[in-house]
């Protein structure tokens, strides 16, 4: 009786064989694509509760509580895990689990240097019809409900979208997924403020000067109150920042 590996080549059976080890492949490579979505997914829900404030710096991620919310398993949640360990957004602390990461000093001033570079760019290039805009409208129109409601964390939340709606001016898929990790990096950084309100109520007027000069084509005149903007913000985060009370000594 001939077997498989008998078989002839162009032979019914070798052909059936050759058929059946290629659905073969393609069901694990779909499986594999699936499962591979599902990690990012699960992983870019959890990025979100960092930049809208959910999951503050420090908190304890408990497994068995995160997995049923987001309705996943553990073994995907720990991949997800994984993916935000290598972005610096969480910590695994022996015996205590995984951490929503504390940023360092280090890596706040990075943070804006990558921000004056992408961001100031993307107002420079800016064309004042793009749709991104839309985004920023949107972000500003929020931003200035939460202000009138004291909703400094809903006001943190729409300062963030106002820019990822800068970074989209650049029509870059590249730019967006990195600046989703930036933004939640930020997130970290705007929670070592305790008084949210002083962070984030300056630059609600000033987001929308900006949206006003991108609107009007003048891109240098934006770019230049961005490039200010951030360097106040970004002294008003690193003085925060410095002003931490150190970890006690275990």
């Amino acid at each position: 009786m001939a077997t498989t590996a008998d078989a002839e080549p162009g032979s019914a059976t070798a052909d059936t064989a050759a058929t059946d080890s290629a659905a073969a492949t393609g069901h694990t490579e779909t499986a594999e694509a699936k499962a591979g979505d599902l990690v990012e997914r699960t992983a870019a829900a959890i990025r979100t509760w960092i930049i809208t404030g959910t999951a503050r710096p420090g908190e304890r991620l408990s497994e068995k509580s995160v997995a049923e919310t987001l309705a996943v398993s553990r073994n995907t949640l720990r991949e997800a895990f994984r993916v935000l360990t290598y972005e610096n957004l969480l910590v695994r602390r022996p015996h205590a689990g995984v951490m929503v990461a504390v940023p360092t000093l280090a890596s706040i001033l990075d943070i804006y240097r990558v921000r004056r570079m992408v961001e100031g760019q993307a107002l420079r290039d800016a064309l004042p019809g793009h749709p991104a805009t839309a985004i920023m409208r949107d972000a500003v129109e929020t931003a200035e409900r939460a202000r009138d409601a004291q909703d400094w964390r809903a006001a943190g939340t729409a300062n963030m979208e106002f820019h990822r709606g800068i970074v989209a001016l650049c029509d870059s898929e590249h730019l967006d997924r990195l600046y989703a990790t930036v933004s939640a990096e930020l997130r970290l950084a705007f929670g070592l403020l305790a008084n949210p309100e002083y962070l984030h109520a300056p630059y609600v007027a000033r987001n929308a000067r900006i949206l006003e000069m991108t609107l009007s084509g003048d891109s240098a005149a934006a770019a230049a109150e961005l490039d200010d903007y951030l360097v106040q913000s970004e002294r008003t985060v690193a003085a925060a920042y410095s002003r931490r009370t150190p970890p006690e000594s275990a």
